[in-house]
């Protein structure tokens, strides 16, 4: 099985678009209402595009496994976006290791505090934010498929 390497990529790349379309379908597919792309709070190019933001792009023999995104545009907050992972690749720790590596470029960028929602049906999503220390707020948006808010201090995981 080929290494798994997980690098920047431009948020207008083919393959970044690729990975946002098999999130929402499976989203689509997870959602007791389905999904509606244009219903989610929007979410463009130019958020994910240094200095405001990244998109880290993982993969397996060259081909996409997985992505999440980065805002860095609030003071000391960096927002977690469009996080999945290849159901091909799932149980393998990926997740955590893309949500580790946006964490480092939020605090790179001088950001304390990461913050993202989620939806119920997500509950791996979920267990994964608690296990790595998320902890449940009120929420900060009004994202119609949100359930549930998470924030983490990073200055605590980085002993700062």
């Amino acid at each position: 099985m080929a290494e798994i390497v997980i690098a920047e990529e431009p948020a207008d790349s083919d393959d970044v678009r690729w990975c946002f379309e098999q999130y929402y379908a499976e989203l689509d597919r997870r959602f007791g209402t389905g999904f509606d792309v244009d219903a989610t709070l929007p979410l463009r190019v130019d958020e994910l595009t240094p200095p405001r933001g990244v998109v880290l792009m993982a993969r397996e023999g060259g081909q996409p496994v997985g992505c999440g995104g980065v805002k860095l545009v609030e003071p000391r907050i960096g927002e977690i976006k469009r996080m999945w992972v290849s159901q091909r690749v799932r149980g393998r720790g990926l997740g955590g290791r893309i949500l580790t590596a946006l964490e480092a470029r939020a605090i790179e960028a001088g950001k304390t505090v990461a913050r993202l929602e989620t939806n119920r049906s997500l509950s791996e999503a979920i267990a994964m934010y608690r296990k790595r220390g998320y902890r449940e707020v009120t929420p900060f948006n009004d994202e119609q498929y949100g359930d549930h808010w998470f924030e983490k201090d990073l200055t605590a995981s980085e002993g700062l």
